[in-house]
């Protein structure tokens, strides 16, 4: 009889991570098997061998892959759990995919929806020089900086090629894989062995992908989001996570990991190298590479020759002469959609905000539409004649007067992307005009509509941060940024980070060929840094200024932070525990700095009221101190958030 510690992927009771089963064949480390707990049947994982206790022992059920997990794989769960203080359960639910217990009638495949004919480009001198350092570096994280068009995905093509070459397998974690469908489509030209996962496949497509992977006898290339990281590689050589400064490589929910880190251990475990790709890192990641000059690697000259940069204009939104033809819309950037579609040539159109308006009010007493649950405006959606709560999707009719006063006098301010659709349409009647947010529906997705974007059939695209990154399109010749400095007010230490992100971003979707361009910014803020410098695509002005910043602020990369959310069905319940916490921590780590509590930025959501306490400490392990004061019901805490909104 054999005996082993194993992991269930559900939390029997707090403290423990593994139990003993026997089990009469030998198992390895690593094994995904079926057992029971209590009356219950589960996913375990086997962690390690153990000797025959004192007490009866269940068996192992069911062996549900014959082939083991990578030790490195294991390993990087135990690491999560005690990093970001999560039991180990929730870190598997994290790894493993779901629906492993159900048998498949087949393996399920997708197919590449990107894929085209080849092209082998010539390096330029940077992007050699690149490839040659990638290769000649030891295992470990480089920080590859490179400016829009640069071409950083050519240096991480052929950095996995000689990985491969070496019989070594890569993984390319991407935002999300409807937001980069040309890197995905350059990826899917060059490596026949290229598997996709994302959270678009169905259960069954993921779990095959997933199998494909595990069970792969030869090097494979995985491409995803960050739960791509988790695929089940055995030899892996290295891992490329591109646009490493998007938010969403962090896991807002148990374990909330971040994918940057969690690569670097991973990375660390198969003695692999690990590129973060960004042409506007995250000050914190550039704060920490820069601790070894030589894992920084620049790009800052334009992969393609004779290209010719953009002709910018800044317009001041202050200014009601600049607005002559519309309310919105500049006198400048109209004409440029005009002059752009009069050339047949493509236009974009970048607002940060959907829907139609995002504030209805009554003129006559002040009434305004808000969530009854989360207490947050509604947004307009005029397209489906609803108010909606963009939090928890509360959804009303648009009233035809106010339920307060019964007056009739009802407005709509503000602007989304469907009401800068619906102006576009109204102006520019002939033009084919598509728009990309996160009310699209799958069929009218940037993926789905790829092919139409870059043959130019889509005359007029707008959209939020879906179109600011990812996109080199060959007929695209203006660039309209409706309001550059939305997201400035938002109180949070990165808001600035954000804006000049995202500025940089689809600034950076023009200017890559030798064709002239323009980008038209309207911004109601001209002198802040995010814009301006955002504009210019500075990133080296902006860094030592939000260095600066932070310094004086305390915040991150000068110190670890750690959020700390309280959860309670009445307001009065959630002040009175919130300050009862505060109050204790501050008695037992005095060397702490605590700031609140305070109402969260959505202090109501879905009939729940949230307060919170942000505790900053120079060591990171006398934050995870503090968590054995915090109570665990009602309250959730996050280590090193990159957002304390």
């Amino acid at each position: 009889m054999h005996y082993y510690e194993v992991a269930p992927n559900i939390i029997v009771r707090a403290g423990s991570s593994t139990f003993t089963y026997h089990s009469d064949q030998k198992l390895a480390i690593g094994q995904v098997v079926e057992i029971e707990i209590g009356s219950k049947s589960t996913i375990g994982v086997i962690f390690k061998e153990s000797k025959k206790p004192t007490y009866p022992t269940k068996l192992i059920s069911n062996v549900i892959e014959a082939k083991p997990l990578p030790k490195q794989l294991v390993d990087l769960a135990t690491w999560m759990s005690g990093y970001y203080r999560t039991p180990l359960a929730t870190v598997l639910q994290t790894i493993l995919p779901r629906g492993l217990k159900t048998k498949r009638r087949k393996d399920t495949t997708v197919e590449n929806p990107f894929r085209r004919e080849r092209t082998n480009f010539v390096l330029n001198k940077q992007q050699k020089s690149a490839v040659e350092k990638i290769s000649s570096s030891d295992p470990g994280t480089i920080l590859l900086q490179g400016i829009t068009g640069s071409g950083k995905t050519e240096v991480y093509i052929r950095s996995i090629k000689k990985a491969l070459d070496s019989k070594r397998s890569a993984i390319v974690l991407v935002p999300e894989i409807s937001l980069t469908p040309q890197l995905v489509s350059e990826l899917a030209n060059h490596f026949d062995n290229l598997v996709l996962t994302h959270s678009k496949m169905t259960e069954a497509q993921r779990h095959a992908a997933w199998k494909k992977v595990l069970n792969s006898s030869e090097p494979v290339v995985v491409v995803g989001p960050r739960s791509a990281l988790f695929t089940p590689v055995k030899n892996l050589g290295i891992i490329v996570i591109d646009e490493c400064h998007e938010p969403s490589f962090k896991q807002e929910s148990a374990p909330r990991y971040s994918a940057l880190r969690s690569a670097g251990v991973l990375g660390r475990l198969h003695q692999s190298k690990v590129i973060l790709g960004s042409a506007t890192p995250l000050v914190s990641d550039r704060f920490l590479a820069e601790q070894n000059p030589d894992s920084i690697i620049k790009l800052d000259m334009s992969a393609r020759k004779l290209v010719e940069k953009p002709d910018i204009s800044l317009i001041d939104m202050t200014k009601k002469e600049s607005l002559n033809n519309h309310w919105f819309l500049s006198d400048k950037l109209l004409k440029a959609i005009d002059d752009s579609l009069e050339a047949k040539s493509q236009v974009l159109i970048f607002h940060n905000r959907r829907g139609t308006t995002n504030t209805t009010l009554c003129k006559s007493c002040g009434w305004y539409g808000e969530c009854p649950r989360c207490f947050v405006p509604t947004t307009l959606h005029a397209d489906k004649h609803q108010l909606i709560c963009h939090i928890c999707d509360y959804k009303a009719a648009i009233p035809l007067s106010c339920p307060v006063c019964s007056s009739v006098d009802i407005i709509h301010k503000g602007v989304g992307t469907k009401l800068i659709e619906t102006e576009l349409a109204r102006l520019f009647p002939k033009a084919k005009i598509a728009r990309f947010d996160n009310d699209n529906n799958i069929e009218e997705s940037l993926a789905s509509r790829y092919e139409e974007l870059y043959d130019g059939s889509v005359d007029i695209i707008i959209g939020t941060q879906t179109v600011a990154k990812g996109l080199d399109l060959p007929n695209l010749r203006t660039i309209g940024v409706v309001q550059a400095d939305a997201g400035l007010a938002l109180p949070d230490y990165s808001s600035e980070e954000r804006v000049f992100q995202l500025i940089s971003q689809v600034v950076g979707r023009v200017g890559r060929s030798e064709h002239a361009s323009q980008v038209v910014v309207q911004s109601y803020q001209i002198q802040s840094p995010s814009v301006h410098l955002g504009i210019k695509q500075d990133y080296e002005s902006f860094y030592k200024h939000a260095l600066s910043t932070r310094k004086s602020a305390n915040f991150p990369p000068y110190t670890h932070l750690l959020k700390l959310t309280c959860i309670y069905k009445t307001e009065a319940a959630c002040i009175k525990n919130a300050k009862q916490v505060s109050q204790l921590l501050r008695e037992k780590s005095p060397s702490i700095e605590i700031l609140g509590p305070t109402p969260a930025f959505y202090e109501r959501r879905h009939d729940t009221y949230r307060w919170q306490l942000v505790l900053k400490s120079p060591k990171r392990a006398k934050l995870i101190e503090t968590l054995t004061h915090v109570p665990n019901k009602n309250w959730q805490y996050e280590l090193d958030p990159i957002s304390l909104l």
